[in-house]
């Protein structure tokens, strides 16, 4: 009932935790669902009212406890948001003491300009800044992350406040609409678009030769390094795990014409891996004081995802592949500063001030691992394996895992940013 009747940011969170779960939940809220309400996928800029709608929304949702906005620039409808309309939003975000979280405009051409405008949010708006998955993408690209890096510590030492976050792969994962450029989407008519012949053959043009002011995922990766997964048809099982180029020799196409086939075949976004990150770069970035850990996935069960088809395999091994490969076994990091970065600094970050640490009078939320034993065992052709080497976890003081099985127990809650 309560999923029927959702009217604020509050009423699904609630919803999120109706039922029962284990893990906590918390959320920011999504500026590509906040443009969307006031303004569909309208490819420009916001009218006075359409702006103030997102205001008014985005206060609404920071006093049901979203820990900020998020923006995800390089997909619709984000994408068509220009800085100051962020920067207005973010003023909003200040006011509740909340983060603006950003998946920056490009993380490989011009990385270093996207970077550049996130932090030049965070001064307009006086918000603090978060850079979610930072990557230089492209092997063309990969010599910027010393820059990058080198911009967010002198910005923190200017009092910016600008953090960012990381996932322990060498691929991303997103759709296969990511080949194609922003604005076959406009108007939320992407599936229109790539049937009709006419518009197909514009894409085509400028998914083949790239104009540079948008992410080209394929030129980034090279039709080699992208591989498609999340096919839902029978007939396109035949295409899981296999290259992009595969696909295209095997339909007789070229790729962005086999795209936009399987586009209209499936009527979906299609997930799929891009390998475009290194692992050099990878490593540096998990030293860094002010770095933190995410998955950028959702919450797997292999029980009932693996029947559904491949998917990233840092969905299941993020953080222990962090505790196994890079620290016992590779020794880049520390494992108290591993710890750390999947535990306090999340929390102080999130202003859950009362959590991630083990102290008197916080949340018991414990989670009880072998230091020589913990490993991630999902990979890309083989993702749905869950991690060995951790035996107990408790969430709010009840145990939800006893020696590596789930225990049925659902204690999890809601938790809320500063200004909820």
């Amino acid at each position: 009932e309560r999923i029927r009747g959702w009217s604020r940011f509050g009423d699904w969170l609630a919803a999120m935790t109706e039922k029962g779960v284990s893990p906590n939940i918390g959320s920011f809220l999504g500026g590509g669902s906040l443009r969307k309400y006031a303004m569909g996928m309208e490819m420009r800029p916001p009218s006075a009212d359409e702006l103030a709608t997102m205001q008014r929304v985005t206060a609404e949702a920071m006093e049901d406890g979203a820990f900020g906005v998020s923006f995800a620039l390089i997909y619709p409808p984000s994408s068509f948001a220009d800085r100051d309309e962020i920067v207005e939003i973010s003023k909003v975000i200040s006011r509740y003491n909340g983060i603006y979280i950003t998946h920056l405009r490009s993380e490989a051409d011009t990385l270093l300009e996207a970077l550049e405008e996130a932090i030049t949010v965070g001064q307009r708006a006086n918000v603090p800044v978060e850079v979610y998955h930072l990557k230089a993408a492209g092997k063309r690209n990969w010599h910027k992350l010393s820059s990058a890096m080198e911009r967010i510590s002198e910005a923190r030492s200017q009092g910016v406040d600008i953090t960012a976050d990381m996932y322990t792969y060498t691929a991303a994962g997103t759709g296969l609409t990511s080949v194609l450029p922003p604005w076959a989407a406009a108007g939320n008519k992407l599936y229109e678009n790539v049937a009709d012949p006419a518009m197909r053959a514009k894409i085509k043009a400028a998914a083949l030769h790239p104009d540079g002011t948008w992410e080209a995922m394929a030129e980034m990766c090279g039709v080699d390094g992208v591989m498609p997964t999340g096919f839902m048809k029978e007939e396109n099982q035949q295409y899981v795990g296999k290259q992009l180029s595969e696909i295209a020799a095997m339909l007789g196409k070229e790729w962005p014409e086999a795209v936009m086939d399987l586009l209209v075949s499936e009527g979906q976004r299609i997930g799929t891996i891009y390998f475009a990150m290194s692992e050099h770069n990878l490593r540096r970035q998990l030293q860094q004081p002010w770095i933190t850990i995410s998955t950028d996935a959702g919450g797997l069960d292999p029980v009932w995802a693996a029947p559904t088809g491949p998917y990233h395999p840092r969905a299941y091994g993020t953080y222990s592949r962090v505790l196994g490969k890079y620290v016992r076994e590779e020794k880049v990091l520390p494992l108290e500063d591993a710890v750390r970065k999947m535990s306090s600094a999340l929390c102080d970050r999130l202003g859950l001030r009362d959590r991630g640490q083990l102290r008197e009078g916080f949340y018991a939320d414990v989670v009880i691992f072998d230091p020589e034993t913990v490993a991630d065992r999902a990979t890309f052709t083989d993702p749905h394996q869950l991690s060995v080497g951790v035996r107990d976890v408790w969430v709010n003081g009840a145990r939800v895992l006893r020696d590596g099985a789930h225990t049925g127990a659902t204690p999890g809650r809601v938790v809320k940013g500063a200004g909820g």
